[in-house]
């Protein structure tokens, strides 16, 4: 009975062996596949990156186009504004110049209305 006993307790050796051989393979195989679930993940955040900038650049792209038109048409009315004060300027400074002149050199020599008069 004793070999009977010693060879079961050799069986469940063996047993407890192969188990502790199979958790070990499973937890490598774990092990593998959270690296390769990082190393993929990985490679979809890269392309989902590149695909976002050139999403990016292809929209800063076709703004860019209307910012320049835009600076150009604000150009171009700024021009003709400064061109309108200009000529207004060149057209009015003689006649403005001379109603001052006339204001300073005309003068009227009379009491202030509120001089009261000495009795």
């Amino acid at each position: 009975m004793a070999a009977q006993q010693s060879q079961s307790i050799q069986t469940l050796l063996e047993a407890e062996k192969e188990a502790a051989k199979i958790v070990q393979q499973a937890r490598q195989y774990r092990v593998q596949r959270l690296k390769d679930a990082r190393t993929e993940a990985s490679k979809e955040i890269d392309e989902y990156k590149k695909t976002k900038e050139a999403e990016f650049k292809a929209f800063e792209a076709s703004r860019a186009g209307t910012t320049s038109d835009a600076q150009a048409t604000v150009d171009r009315e700024t021009d003709v504004k400064l061109q309108e004060i200009t000529d207004s300027y060149n057209e009015n400074k003689d006649a403005v110049i001379k109603k001052l002149l006339d204001r300073v050199v005309l003068v009227k020599p009379e009491a202030h209305r509120n001089l009261k008069k000495a009795a």
